[in-house]
């Protein structure tokens, strides 16, 4: 059975509004319907499309083919992308499926007696240091605004 998301028409004589539906497509336009999955005013300003996004991609990745205005629709509330990343064809940035594996540390003998007069003299040297290096990022934001 072909299965198609499509627009069913209703409200009254010139002012449309539809029902986002799933149904088969060889049924009429107003015919009996599989489910619906949301709704389009286009008539509202702006246009209203509510659509259960979860239960358009379920349809989709069980094959069901949105019409041409459908999928703009389904574009518009973001079910076609899900479906799209979903399926494999986009990526997104930023997000990994995997974690990336951390490098391994060498270990190395240090003594404690070091590690802790390194850290008391870079402490002396960043108590005096940060004031002269506040006044140069400064120096350089007000250059900048004087420039734009």
């Amino acid at each position: 059975m072909p299965v198609k998301i499509r627009l069913t028409r209703m409200g009254k004589k010139k002012q449309p509004s539809y029902r986002v539906v799933v149904m088969d497509s060889r049924k009429q336009r107003d015919g009996k319907y599989i489910e619906q999955i949301g709704r389009y005013d286009a008539r509202q300003d702006p246009s209203l499309i509510e659509i259960d996004n979860a239960r358009a991609v379920d349809w989709l990745q069980k094959g069901a083919q949105p019409t041409e205005r459908a999928q703009k629709l389904l574009e518009i509330s973001g079910a076609w992308t899900e479906f799209r990343v979903a399926r494999g064809d986009v990526h997104i940035v930023g997000e990994s499926k995997t974690p990336a594996p951390k490098p391994k540390a060498e270990v190395a003998p240090v003594m404690l007696d070091e590690i802790q007069d390194e850290a008391a003299a870079t402490t002396e040297d960043a108590a005096s240091e940060p004031t002269e290096e506040i006044a140069i990022v400064e120096d350089v934001v007000v250059e900048e605004t004087d420039e734009s």
